[in-house]
């Protein structure tokens, strides 16, 4: 009888309220950020022969401190941009739009997961936790609240973020001062600029009449198509810094690199401008989750 405190219209808000807090932190975007963060972190132990099993621990404390930082940033990032979410499409339904979160509660939340993130990188080591710091910063001050309105730099700004990710894992078990964490930031900084820039073209009507200063509203599609060519083309030769990784590893890296430039060479002449960037954004996500999901088999003898 006792079951009955517990209507099933409350297991509905319950569960209504789980949807919304997982939307308020952008589930796609936060675990396509930890997973470079574990990206790094494998990648540390195999190039320093330590075994996975002795560092769970720390495997953890990385992970889930990692996350927290992450999800504050996104959910401060939605607090502060409520005023233009409610004029975009794709972000009209998020909760600090509907009310269904007070902001105040918002702030409050990402907050406190950003200073539990820290607290557990702490103790892992602080060179993860700075890593950790610059991306949050980079993207809750420099991105969202300085530059994302103001200038069409804000990409560029904003993909700094995204780029420490594998330098948070790979600090936590040893300094990210050699040149694999390098290239893997590079890899993620300037894969992010095509990225994004696809999202805005296919976009492009939303991110002008909610104001913001993206490359493409501000100077036009086709300055944008010519940049995206020269960072897909930046690309190109960052495979043969990982020579480490193996043969296979670099054959298909190259190969996904020279489609990609294709794919953007392309762009130049078309004129179905959203048809294009439709298929770049597509190219582009299946492109990280190859290379990345590419580097941890090449390495899977770590396991052992």
């Amino acid at each position: 009888m006792r079951l009955n405190k517990f209507p099933s219209l409350q297991w509905g808000e319950s569960f209504y309220l789980i949807s919304e807090l997982t939307t308020l932190v952008k589930r796609g975007v936060l675990l396509s950020n930890v997973l470079p963060v574990f990206i790094g972190f494998w990648l540390a132990l195999y190039f320093s022969n330590a075994s996975f099993v002795n560092h769970l621990g720390v495997f953890f404390l990385t992970v889930i401190g990692s996350t927290f930082v992450i999800a504050g940033a996104l959910i401060l990032n939605n607090w502060y941009d409520v005023d233009i979410d409610q004029l975009m499409e794709r972000t009209k339904n998020r909760p600090t739009v509907t009310g269904t979160i007070p902001l105040h509660v918002v702030f409050t939340l990402g907050i406190i997961l950003t200073i539990l993130g820290l607290i557990l990188l702490l103790f892992t080591t602080v060179e993860a936790t700075i890593y950790a710091f610059v991306g949050w910063f980079t993207y809750v001050v420099l991105y969202t609240m300085w530059s994302k309105r103001r200038y069409t730099l804000n990409t560029l700004i904003g993909s700094v973020s995204g780029a420490v990710t594998p330098l948070i894992g790979w600090a936590a078990i040893q300094p990210a001062s050699t040149i694999v964490p390098i290239v893997l930031f590079l890899f993620l900084f300037i894969w992010q600029m095509p990225h994004t820039f696809a999202i805005t073209i296919r976009k492009y009507e939303e991110y002008q009449a909610a104001g913001v200063a993206m490359l493409p509203v501000v100077h036009g599609f086709n300055v944008t198509k010519r940049q995206m060519v020269v960072y897909v083309g930046c690309l190109l030769p960052l495979p043969y810094y990982l020579t480490p990784l193996g043969t296979a590893f670099v054959v298909i890296a190259t190969l996904l690199n020279v489609v990609w430039l294709a794919l953007s060479l392309y762009g130049l002449f078309t004129r179905n401008d959203l048809k294009w960037a439709r298929i770049m954004f597509l190219f582009s996500v299946n492109y990280l989750m190859i290379i990345l999901i590419l580097m941890i088999i090449v390495t899977l003898p770590i396991s052992s």
